[in-house]
């Protein structure tokens, strides 16, 4: 029988800006079993002023009592799939995701984002976001419709890694930042750890391709996923699936290594789910495959290759 687990972020169940295969989990559950992690986003400086800003008191008390981290996520977790060894694969199968609070914030930061020598001042911006209409009100008075996904979601890094800042996307996951991982779309995770240890954060209200200036209209989020576990099934790179695509990842320093790491692993997707040679795979990719930029500002660069399910299987 399904269990439904929920869990709040608080002191003792948030990681600040770090992964590290050693943090306990905060719950465990079966393969299948559903949970619901509600985050929080930023570090006390990105606090606004004003009634009209719903602060919620769990934010305040991590700010109080948790040391704050390299970056600004602020990541629910870790949670344990029971029987998950290194080797295995999660498939994380994202069913709800929702606003916690009516604002997000963005923030322009000197020596950082894509053009850091043409915006050398730091800015922050408040933004308040209508949860029942599902837009975000622009200072210059348009309203920009969300699209809420989270930008960090990972599994416990090998633990020859040691504690690695969340702000980098690897394998185990992590600041994928890519828009495309929202409501419906099933993320596949390679395990390192026993357990596994899946956390999320970096909520965002709505993001554009690249997420050029270093953030989006970050915000708090709840997330729903449902977690089932595949044993000997882990892929090299994280990848995941909507009911249109498939889609796999590319990260690297330099962005055209990642374009190809993302091509390389399509290729490989391809001919695993069809009877295709490698060259017909490659061949595909150039006629009906799309190559996306995730994001551009987060140190390894991030490309997606995005294939219509309909391009491979008719």
């Amino acid at each position: 029988m399904t269990t439904h687990h929920e869990a709040f972020p608080s002191p003792e169940t948030v990681h600040w800006g770090v992964f590290n295969a050693n943090f306990p989990p905060i719950v465990e559950i079966e393969s299948g079993d559903i949970v619901t992690l509600h985050t929080v986003s930023g570090g006390a400086d990105i606090m606004p002023n004003g009634d009209q800003f719903e602060i919620l008191p769990d934010h305040l008390l991590i700010h109080e009592k948790v040391p704050r981290g390299p970056s600004g996520h602020i990541m629910t977790g870790p949670v344990a799939v029971k029987g998950a060894r290194a080797g295995d694969m999660l498939e994380i199968r994202i069913q709800d995701v929702q606003l916690r609070q009516n604002w997000g914030w963005n923030r322009i930061r000197a020596l950082a984002g894509t053009l850091p020598e043409d915006f050398p001042e730091t800015r922050l911006t408040h933004i308040l976001l209508d949860k029942n209409a599902m837009v975000a009100k622009l200072p210059w008075g348009v309203d920009l419709p969300l699209a809420p996904f989270f930008g960090v979601m990972g599994v416990a890094p090998p633990p020859e890694w040691g504690e690695i800042p969340s702000v980098i996307p690897r394998a185990h996951g992590g600041n994928l930042d890519n828009k495309e991982l929202g409501v419906g779309t099933t993320l596949f995770l390679p395990v390192f750890v026993d357990g596994g240890m899946f956390s999320a954060g970096d909520g965002h209200a709505v993001q554009g391709d690249g997420e050029v200036n270093g953030t989006a209209i970050e915000t708090s989020l709840s997330g729903t996923f449902e977690i089932i576990l595949h044993h000997n099934a882990a892929p090299s790179m994280p990848r995941a699936e909507t009911d249109e695509h498939y889609i796999t990842s590319g990260i690297d320093p330099v962005l055209d290594n990642a374009a190809k790491e993302a091509l390389r692993e399509m290729i490989g997707l391809i001919q695993e789910k069809a009877n295709l040679s490698k060259e017909d795979a490659y061949m595909l990719c150039s006629l009906a495959a799309d190559l996306r930029i995730s994001q551009t500002v987060n140190v390894h660069k991030g490309v997606h290759v995005m294939l219509k399910k309909s391009a491979l299987h008719g």
